[in-house]
């Protein structure tokens, strides 16, 4: 079992940055990655990585403005999200999956942190 933990949403106006957090209690699986939920909308992938950073994965949306990071002895990922616009207000959740598997069938996933962007 592996209990995810996130942190650093917020309040930011469009343009600004915002860095989130996300710590595992186990390292189970390959990857690390975060998804995220606009109100009315279907829950859609962000990005992933491996905990090496060897292999990463973004959504198109998020390209160039978005950076995920992990720090292993911390068992911790981090989503660095700069040029935020109002489009990336949603609830942002943690997975860890297998990488084979984090963009479509996360196993583990965190209780999310809001992320509001003022226009």
């Amino acid at each position: 079992q592996a209990h995810l933990a996130e942190s650093g949403g917020g309040l930011v106006q469009a343009g600004g940055s915002l860095r989130l957090s996300c710590t595992t209690s186990g390292r189970i699986f390959s990857s690390m990655g975060w998804f995220r939920q606009a109100p009315g909308k279907e829950r859609e992938f962000v990005s992933a990585t491996t905990w090496d950073m060897g292999t990463t994965y973004y959504a198109d949306s998020v390209k160039g403005r978005f950076t995920i990071s992990t720090d292993s002895a911390k068992n911790t990922v981090y989503l660095q999200m700069n040029s935020l616009k109002s489009e990336d207000t949603a609830v942002y959740y943690c997975v860890h999956a297998p990488i084979a598997q984090v963009m479509s069938r996360p196993t583990y996933w965190g209780q999310g942190t809001q992320v509001t962007v003022s226009s």
